[in-house]
C-alpha cells in the first residue's frame, strides 16, 4: 500500500513587482494587472504587491482581475496605500481576493453596494439582482481567503466601510502598515495558498522592481473621464466637420481625426451607450446639413435636441449597471455649455457660408465692373485712367471725360476699360494737377 507524502509549502524567492493602480477599475487596469502577474511567473517572482487606490470600477474589469488574482502561481499582496486611499467597490472586491490583504493607517474599504452606472436609479427587481450577484461574488471571495465572509457581504447589501484599523479587527484584511517595507517584513515567513500549491513567502530582503503602466496606458487613464471624453468627442466631431467645408486646411482634420480616437479609447474604459453615441453623430450630421442648407433652420433645431439628447444618455447603458462601479456622466453644466458653445459655433460657420455665397465675386474682369477711377489725361474718347493703384487705357461712353474727373467703369474689352462720367462728381485729383484738355472742334 503506498503513502503519499504530504505537500510541503515551497519558498517563494526572488524580487517583488510591484504595480500601482490608482484610479477607476476598468479594462486598462485588467490588462495591466494579468500582464504584470504574467512577467512575474515568466521571472519567477517572489510575490507581486499591487498599491491600490480606487473608487471603484467596471464589473467586468474587476471579475477578470479576481480570476487571474486567483488562478496566479504568485502570491499577491494587496496595499492599500498610501493615508487618505480607499479600497471601495471594485477595490473591496480586489482586496479581499489578494492572498494577503494589506491597509496603510487613514485609509478605508467597503462600500460596495449596487448603484446605476449613469447616476439614475434601478428598479426594485434589478436591483435585487445585481445585489444578490455582487454579494454572491463577495463570500466566495471572503471564503477562498478564510477572511470574514459576513462582513464582505454587509459591504455589498448595506454599502457599509470601514476604515484600516476596523478591517484589521473584523479579519477583513491581515495587516495595518505605515509602508511597504514594512508590509515586506511582516509578512516574510508566511505560508499562502496560490494555484500552484502552497507557497512560504521570503519577502524580507527581496529586491523590489516598480511596473509601473505604459506611457499609453497612462495617457488613457489621465483621459478616463466621462467629462473629457465627452470634450474630445465634441472637438473631434466638429474638426471633421471644419475640414468637410475647408478641404486642404489639414488641422483640424488631423486634430479632429485624433480626438475622435483618444474618444473611442476612452469610451471603452466606460460604461457607454452606444446609442447615445449614435445620436451624438446624428447631431453632428444635421449640423453639417445645416451648413449645406443654411436659413432652413430644421437641421440646427434638430441637431441640438438630438445633441443634448445623446449627451444625457451617453454613460446610462441599457444592460445591467455594474454593480461596483461608482456614479459616471457628464456633468450637465459642460453639457449646457457645451450646448450653447457648439451652437455658437455653427450660426458662425453658417454666416460664414452665407456671406461668402452671397458675395459678390471680387477677381476676373467682374471685380473691375462698377468700380471708380480717375482720368489721367483727357477722354476724347481714349485716353488713360488710374483706379485703385493701376493706370488702364480707357475709352470714354456717353460723352468726352476731362482730366482729372471721375469715371466709372462700365464693361471691358481686353485691355481697356469702357468709362462714363460720373456727373456731379468731384475729381479726384487736384485742380492743379489736372493737364489742360481743349474739346474745341477742328475746322
Amino acid at each position: 500500500m503506498l503513502h503519499c507524502a504530504p505537500r510541503m509549502a515551497m519558498a517563494a524567492s526572488g524580487e517583488v513587482r510591484v504595480l500601482t493602480i490608482d484610479g477607476a477599475i476598468n479594462p486598462l487596469t485588467a490588462r495591466y494587472l494579468e500582464r504584470g502577474l504574467r512577467e512575474a511567473r515568466d521571472s519567477r517572482a517572489a510575490a507581486v504587491v499591487v498599491r491600490l487606490d480606487t473608487p471603484g470600477g467596471l464589473e467586468t474589469s474587476m471579475r477578470k482581475m479576481t480570476a487571474a488574482m486567483l488562478a496566479s502561481p504568485v502570491p499577491v499582496v494587496v496595499y492599500v496605500s498610501p493615508p487618505g486611499a480607499r479600497a471601495a467597490s471594485a477595490g473591496m472586491f480586489l482586496t479581499i481576493a489578494a492572498h494577503v490583504a494589506a491597509m496603510a493607517p487613514g485609509t478605508n474599504i467597503g462600500a460596495a453596494h449596487p448603484v446605476a452606472s449613469g447616476g439614475g436609479k434601478m428598479d426594485a427587481v434589478m436591483e435585487g439582482k445585481v445585489t444578490n450577484d455582487a454579494a454572491a461574488l463577495a463570500r466566495s471571495l471572503a471564503g477562498a481567503r478564510g477572511r470574514n465572509v459576513k462582513w464582505a457581504e454587509e459591504a455589498v447589501r448595506r454599502s457599509v466601510s470601514i476604515t484600516a484599523e476596523e478591517a484589521l479587527k473584523l479579519n477583513v484584511i491581515d495587516l495595518v502598515a505605515a509602508d511597504l517595507p514594512q508590509v515586506l517584513a511582516r509578512i516574510n515567513g508566511r505560508e499562502v495558498v496560490t494555484a500552484s500549491g502552497k507557497v512560504t513567502l521570503q519577502t524580507a530582503q527581496a529586491p523590489l522592481r516598480e511596473r509601473p503602466m505604459s506611457w499609453p496606458e497612462r495617457i488613457l487613464m489621465a483621459l478616463a473621464d466621462p467629462n473629457i471624453a465627452y470634450i474630445l468627442f465634441t472637438l473631434g466631431s466638429i474638426g471633421l466637420i471644419a475640414e468637410l467645408y475647408n478641404p486642404g486646411s489639414i488641422f483640424p482634420g488631423v486634430t479632429g481625426a485624433v480626438c475622435l480616437i483618444l474618444a473611442f479609447a476612452v469610451f471603452g474604459s466606460l460604461p457607454i451607450n452606444w446609442a447615445g453615441v449614435l445620436l451624438l453623430l446624428i447631431a453632428m450630421g444635421l449640423f453639417a446639413a445645416e451648413l449645406a442648407a443654411p436659413g432652413v433652420g430644421f437641421f440646427a433645431v434638430s441637431g441640438t435636441a438630438a445633441f443634448v439628447l445623446g449627451s444625457l444618455l451617453l454613460f446610462t447603458p441599457f444592460s445591467t449597471p455594474s454593480p461596483v462601479f461608482p456614479n459616471v456622466r457628464v456633468n450637465p453644466w459642460l453639457i449646457a455649455g457645451t450646448t450653447i458653445s457648439l451652437a455658437a459655433f455653427f450660426l458662425v460657420a453658417l454666416r460664414a457660408v452665407m456671406k461668402t455665397r452671397n458675395a459678390p465675386v471680387t477677381t476676373g474682369i467682374e471685380a473691375l465692373l462698377g468700380q471708380q477711377g480717375t482720368a489721367l489725361s483727357a477722354l476724347a474718347p481714349e485716353g488713360t485712367v488710374r483706379v485703385g493703384s493701376e493706370v488702364w487705357s480707357a475709352r470714354a461712353e456717353g460723352g468726352p471725360v476731362a482730366a482729372g474727373e471721375a469715371v466709372q467703369i462700365v464693361n471691358v474689352e481686353g485691355v481697356t476699360l469702357r468709362v462714363k462720367r460720373l456727373d456731379g462728381e468731384p475729381g479726384l485729383l487736384p485742380a492743379s494737377e489736372r493737364p489742360a484738355t481743349d474739346f474745341s472742334e477742328e475746322g
